[in-house]
């Protein structure tokens, strides 16, 4: 194989695909990134046999097909400490030979052929969801946070997908807070899977998040019976589905007509909450967020630690409310938002869940805790 490639391409491509390698593993050749070169793309590829991605790179020239196995560590740093714009890459069944303008690396290689990438799969199905990179985006982004990976009693490790004719809605919880991002979703061939659930793990969301080329550009999904098939523009990401069961996340939204809804800035929130956050710690994660008199005042005392009260104008005077909330469920919906944008919060009282939600499908429920009294 001889190959001269893009660096910055090259570099934002292979660490991508490295998230995926094993750092341990009973097979060795696991812990690397495969390069294959054919006569008019070059792909890079990794799997720990669960999780698997295959990403081709534009900008090179190929002047001899073959392939390699790429070292994740040392590799990944000769991409990112290098400056040239342009690296040229060679490499026989034993030897990888690195090349800039002023910098040679070699470094030994395994034998590719050992490296079971015929079990990365590639995007043939003919059923799928087809919608807009930028909304799977925001699926995985607003609901990954509030997943719980060490949960023995229900599925809570992975994000469930809801994939209907014209939506998909995805929805992952702890137990203690929900998130549930829905929006437009083309459905081709029939691929209606909503009365199934299709739990993606937590860390594959992430390396599909991370594997996401442009603002603009359009996905498939191709949910199976044991896992999912996601196609970007410049990729494939295959990933096993998380067995078990998922809680009946439609009963957790409220459905009340008296509690009181507030429209709240989400920058000046956020801003406020990290501050009165500052004297809380590990055992008093509770903040007291009170409604009236046109303000909202957070306040919070740990022992041995300090005090903290922050007010915030917001469009509320009438009757008092008071809820304890844990700072940092509300500050994880409020980083993924934009500062810019407003949101509404109900609440009913002290006991009742708070429910936080935007215009744009995205709602948010937190378990309030016991106020000191």
């Amino acid at each position: 194989m001889k190959i001269t490639c893009d660096r910055e391409e090259l570099s934002t491509a292979f660490h991508t695909v490295a998230m995926v390698a094993p750092p341990k593993s009973p097979r060795p050749i696991l812990q690397n990134v495969m390069i294959e070169a054919s006569n008019d793309q070059v792909t890079l590829m990794a799997t720990d046999m669960d999780l698997g991605i295959r990403l081709t790179v534009s900008k090179v020239e190929i002047e001899t097909p073959g392939s390699a196995i790429l070292h994740v560590a040392r590799f990944g740093s000769i991409l990112r400490e290098s400056s040239d714009e342009k690296l040229q890459i060679k490499a026989d069944e034993k030897e990888i030979d690195v090349t800039g303008i002023s910098s040679e690396f070699k470094l030994p290689s395994p034998n590719p052929s050992e490296y079971p990438s015929q079990s990365i799969v590639v995007f043939q199905e003919d059923k799928y969801h087809k919608l807009p990179e930028r909304l799977l985006r925001e699926l995985i982004r607003r609901t990954v946070f509030a997943t719980d990976s060490e949960s023995s009693r229900y599925a809570l490790g992975g994000v469930l997908f809801e994939m209907h004719a014209n939506e998909i809605i995805a929805v992952g919880t702890d137990g203690r807070r929900l998130a549930r991002m829905q929006g437009p979703a083309e459905s081709h061939n029939g691929h209606e899977t909503g009365e199934t659930m299709t739990i993606i793990p937590a860390r594959s969301l992430q390396v599909i998040d991370r594997a996401l080329a442009g603002q603009d550009a359009e996905v498939l999904i191709a949910a199976r019976s044991n896992d999912v098939l996601v196609k970007t523009e410049n990729g494939t990401i295959y990933t096993r589905l998380v067995e078990g069961r998922f809680p009946k996340w439609r009963d957790v939204f409220p459905t009340r007509s008296r509690a009181i809804q507030v429209e709240i800035n989400v920058g000046p929130l956020y801003s406020a909450v990290r501050q009165a956050a500052i004297v809380a710690d590990a055992e008093t994660r509770g903040l007291d967020f009170a409604f009236g008199d046109g303000k909202l005042v957070m306040s919070v005392n740990t022992a041995n630690v300090g005090e903290a009260r922050v007010e915030l104008p917001i469009p509320y005077d009438t009757d008092p409310v008071t809820v304890t909330l844990d700072n940092r469920f509300v500050a994880d919906f409020l980083r993924v938002l934009n500062p810019e944008w407003t949101f509404t919060l109900e609440i009913e009282n002290e006991e009742a869940a708070a429910l936080f939600k935007t215009d744009d499908g995205y709602g948010y429920v937190v378990m309030p805790l016991a106020r000191d009294r």
